[in-house]
Order: C-alpha cells, then structure tokens, then sequence
C-alpha cells in the first residue's frame, strides 16, 4: 500500500474514533443526565428531561466554539499538528473520565457537570480538526481525502450510535468510560502518522491575517454551519422526537440515528471521488436542496418503517453533500492556513450544532415538533438557494480550481 494511501487510513480511523465516542452518548443522553445529578428540584439548566440533555449537549459544543480556533491557529503557526493531537486527545479523556467520576462526588452541582463538559468539548475538538487537517495536508485529491474524512465521521456516528444505545442500557455511564478510552487510543495512535504541516513558524495575528483575505471561506463555512445544525437537532430533538412519537427506547433509536448515518457514512468517500470529477457545485447546492425536503420527509412519516427509510434517505443526500463541502474548504485555504481554515469550517458546524440544539430544542418545547422539523429543513433549502449566486461568482469549474489539482493527480 502506497504511504499516501495508508496515512490517510490511519487519520480515517482516527477521525472515526473521535467521532465514535462522541456519538456513544447521544441515544441515552436523557439517562445519562438523570446519572449524572440533573434534578429539575435544585438546578435551573434541568427544568424538564428535555432541558437537561439539551444544556448538556450544548455545554459540549459551547467549549467547540470557543476553543477550536485556538488549536487551529496554534496549530499552523507553530508549523506542526502532531503534539495538538496527542495533547487535545488526552485532555479529552481526561475530561470524559471526570464526567464519569462527577456522581461519586455528591458536591458536584449539576452546574459544574455542565463546566467540565464544556472543558471536555474544548479539548475533544483540538483532536477532531487537527485530525482533519492532517487529512487535509495529504496529496491524492481534496475530495478523496474529505471522503476519507467524511466517511469516517459518518461511520463514527452511525456506529457510536447504537453502541451507545446498547452501553446506555448496561449502565448509563458507560458510554463516558468508552468514550475516554478511544480518545486515549487517537493520542497514543497519531504519531505514527508523518507531520506533513507546511514548515515554519508564524505569528497567530499573521495566520488570522491571511484566512481573513479570503471571504470566499464563508460559502463553505455557511454549508457547514446549516448541515451540522441538521446533526445537532436530530441528535437531540430527532432522538426525544422518536421515542415520544413511536414509542421506542434508547436502543432502538440508536438504530433509526443509524438509518441515517448508515448510508451518510458508506458514501462519502465515492461521493467526495466524484466531486472531484464534476466539481463541488451540483453536490452542494442541489444536494442541499434535496437534503432539506428529505428533513421535513422524516417529521411527516407516520410510522417507525417509513420514518427509517426516510432518514436513510437523509442519509444518501448528507453523503453526497458533506465531502465536496469540506473539500471546497480545502480548495480555497492555502496550504499554510489550512489548520485555521478547518478551523473555521467546525467553528461554523459547531455553531450549527448548536444551532440545532438551542432552536430545536426551543421550537419543539414551545411549538411541538412538527414545527421544528420545519424550521430546520427549512433553513437548510434557504442556505442552498440563497448561495446559487456566490458559487456563479466563483465561477467553479471542474477543469478548474475545484477539480482535482494536477500536482494531487
């Protein structure tokens, strides 16, 4: 096997653990907040079930936001991603290690389980992006290698799913302990990959200067932010939404969250190849498109049979949207800022889980979740139509900048 190609497997299944244990604990979220003190008797943030999980989950990505463009900037001005990895990876299970620890401790307020989430997430994502960017620094191809990446998180979520599902069932904190060990694993695993990050130190403010000269970012950055808050509402409203509606338990909706992530994950890496060959523009915007009615599919599917083909559904379209998005990250960041660019781009999804969280947590509390499917499959469709124009601008042409770049060939 080529080197090129063995790297890029290696960072693949790196990217999937990272993924894979973050997943563990979306089925059994509810239970495990109920373990972990949430008690609407002496904490705000734990009013109902559904307040709990949704602050917990935020807490997460709370710590995403304001710390991956740190490990990002970090990163390229230092000229290295290797020690960020090891360091962002082990701080992480640390930090799912605590979590684990929390209800041994009775002093612990549900506040401070939300603290050290928000820690653990800032930590967890120095790992989850610089792992991508590493991907991003391989020659073969910038679709091929954000298929490579893409059908890692897919798989990683698809799989962490009902694992987690299954580990809720034996012990709600399971999923931590899992968790902490694979995060340990991708510290430990990393430096058998080369550094390839461009060599030579920088200054952050020189490195923020020369994201900042490229506006054209903000296209897949936009993408980006409106499909993760597609992710963060089905992790947290799609999953209380089918065990309300259907009756179902954790594992069993880990199993319809697979549905979906299934088909997500297994065509990434072919759907990235083709983006290559017919350019980022038909996948992104029409895939949106299709994507976002697929959503509202999935809220209108009166039974358990149909609401699963639907999110396989879902699932074929996110495929076929997710790697030429990441790619176009790719296409457009010179090689000495791609660690910030990335950045960007899971700056932007982690707003968009966030996003997902909040609003459809929101909508479905005070609305139902008719409604929420609605508002969210619907700003996915207004994202992709209001963009047309910026990608006419860009003028994206496969025999072009979008294309498989001849020094990658």
């Amino acid at each position: 096997m080529h080197s090129t190609d063995r790297d890029r497997l290696v960072l693949a299944a790196l990217v999937f653990a990272a993924l894979f244990s973050q997943l563990l604990l979306y089925p059994g979220v509810a239970d495990l907040v109920a373990a972990l003190g949430a008690d609407a008797a002496t904490s705000a943030f734990a009013a109902t079930p559904l307040s709990a999980s949704m602050w917990f989950l935020v807490a997460e990505f709370a710590g995403y936001v304001a710390f991956v463009g740190v490990w990002g900037i970090a990163s390229d001005a230092a000229g290295r991603r290797t020690p960020f990895v090891v360091a962002g990876a082990l701080a992480g299970a640390a930090g799912y290690l605590a979590l684990a620890l929390a209800p041994s401790v009775p002093s612990i307020p549900f506040e401070g389980v939300l603290a050290l989430r928000f820690l653990q997430g800032a930590m967890t994502v120095g790992a989850f992006s610089l792992t991508i960017t590493m991907l991003m620094d391989l020659e073969g191809g910038h679709g091929r290698n954000m298929g490579a990446a893409g059908i890692a998180i897919g798989l990683g979520a698809a799989l962490g799913a009902p694992v987690g599902g299954r580990l809720t069932t034996f012990d709600p904190l399971a999923p931590l302990v899992a968790a902490a060990c694979l995060l340990a694993l991708v510290g430990a695993l990393v430096s058998r990959v080369p550094d390839r990050a461009p060599e030579g130190r920088r200054r952050a403010r020189e490195v923020l200067a020369s994201v900042r000269r490229r506006p054209a970012l903000s296209i897949p950055f936009a993408f980006g932010f409106v499909d993760r808050m597609t992710a963060g509402f089905f992790a947290l409203v799609g999953t209380l939404y089918f065990q309300a509606t259907f009756d179902v338990d954790a594992a069993t909706t880990g199993l319809l969250l697979a549905c979906f992530f299934a088909p997500f994950a297994l065509l990434q890496f072919p759907m990235g190849v083709l983006s290559d060959r017919i350019g980022r523009t038909v996948p992104i915007v029409a895939g949106s498109v299709c994507y976002g009615a697929g959503i509202l599919a999935v809220g209108a599917a009166p039974t358990v049979a149909l609401a699963a083909l639907a999110m396989a559904a879902v699932g074929v379209l996110g495929a076929l949207v997710a790697p030429a998005t990441m790619a176009l990250v790719t296409d457009l960041a010179a090689e000495s800022e791609r660690g910030v660019a990335m950045a960007g781009f899971n700056l932007a999804g982690s707003l968009g889980f966030l996003g997902g969280f909040l609003v459809g947590g929101v909508v479905a509390g005070a609305r139902g979740y008719d409604l929420a499917f609605l508002v969210v499959g619907g700003l996915e469709v207004a994202v992709a139509v209001v963009a047309v124009p910026a990608f006419l601008r860009l003028s994206i042409d496969r025999r072009s900048r979008f294309s498989l770049d001849e020094g990658d060939a």
